[in-house]
């Protein structure tokens, strides 16, 4: 088994189209998309960590949020930017393996992240009078800690269920990076089991992460319905909106593709899902909670007012 593991010590990414005419369009699209990763998300890290009045539970989670989409765009996009200029499909076997571990690391803590906020969020507009004892600093930190000690965790169950594999056939992955079932499909060896650990944890992931979501907003949602101020209600409704974008937007992409046997898949489909959760997603989700963050537009406004002043 170990001979045939290594026959194979290098893959070729198909990439999202093979049309010439395409390659320089989508180049400059993924590099547009990819730099309003950067600055979105490194600029709302930078935020948060200069001003103090950003430095709450809420923003604290939001500031590791930024930094997870920062890594998982980063662990595919530059990659495939390099595919679309010098034509260069090759990725080394050891590569490919980093690219998927960073990748479902990653992905995994913005999932947990995403539910730590929703149970922020309950104990902030359910629990008022004791948030700053329900969401703790101690609490806060456990939080974000679990959530990376769970993603890197679950990252090494799948490098091990996939890497185990043989790969002695064929080495084009029908895809634009190293995803799971896009390589598991191309071993030449029983990969039942192996399917079924890919969808059996990641279905535990999403939908325990889910249910932590679904639970939350539920008591949100009735005590916002209790409420009989209007002023109240926007109040309430604004963090909670941009998160419950961002959930919506990351979920359903993220069932759409996992949560379903690889005889199933469409590879064509799985690519533009793809985009979605490694491109689009890291960058849309520092727009939604800036421009729907009053909290956010006054910390901006401030750092650029005092860097005008002491450019004066």
């Amino acid at each position: 088994m170990m001979e045939n593991r290594t026959e194979v010590t290098h893959f070729l990414l198909l990439g999202l189209t093979d049309d010439t005419n395409l390659q320089l369009p989508l180049f400059i699209t993924f590099l547009l998309i990819y730099t309003i990763t950067l600055v979105g998300n490194l600029g709302m890290i930078l935020l948060i960590l200069m001003d103090s009045r950003l430095h709450t539970p809420m923003y604290i989670f939001l500031c590791n949020l930024s930094l997870t989409d920062f890594c998982c765009s980063s662990s595919v996009t530059p990659k495939v930017m390099v595919g679309f200029l010098k034509g260069d499909k090759a990725i080394s076997y050891n590569d490919c393996a980093t690219q998927m571990f960073f990748f479902a690391a990653f992905i995994t803590v913005e999932n947990y992240l995403l539910a730590s906020m929703a149970y922020d969020r309950y104990a902030a507009v359910c629990k008022p009078l004791h948030y700053a004892t329900t969401m703790t600093t101690s609490v806060c930190t456990r939080l974000i800690i679990g959530s990376y000690v769970i993603g890197f965790l679950n990252a090494s169950i799948h490098i091990g269920d996939t890497f185990w594999l043989s790969f002695c056939e064929s080495n084009v992955v029908h895809h634009f990076f190293c995803d799971i079932p896009a390589v598991m499909v191309l071993s030449c060896s029983d990969r039942q089991v192996s399917e079924l650990v890919l969808v059996y944890i990641v279905s535990f992931h999403i939908f325990f992460a889910f249910i932590v979501i679904w639970i939350s907003y539920t008591f949100i949602f009735i005590t916002i319905l209790k409420m009989h101020s209007t002023v109240g209600h926007h109040k309430t409704m604004s963090p909670c909106a941009s998160h419950f974008t961002a959930v919506s937007i990351f979920y359903g992409t993220g069932i759409f593709m996992y949560v379903q046997p690889s005889s199933s898949h469409s590879m064509d489909t799985d690519k533009i899902a793809s985009v979605f959760y490694t491109m689009v997603i890291p960058m849309l989700n520092p727009l939604v909670y800036s421009l729907r963050n009053k909290e956010v537009k006054s910390a901006f406004k401030k750092i650029f007012l005092e860097a005008k002043f002491l450019r004066l």
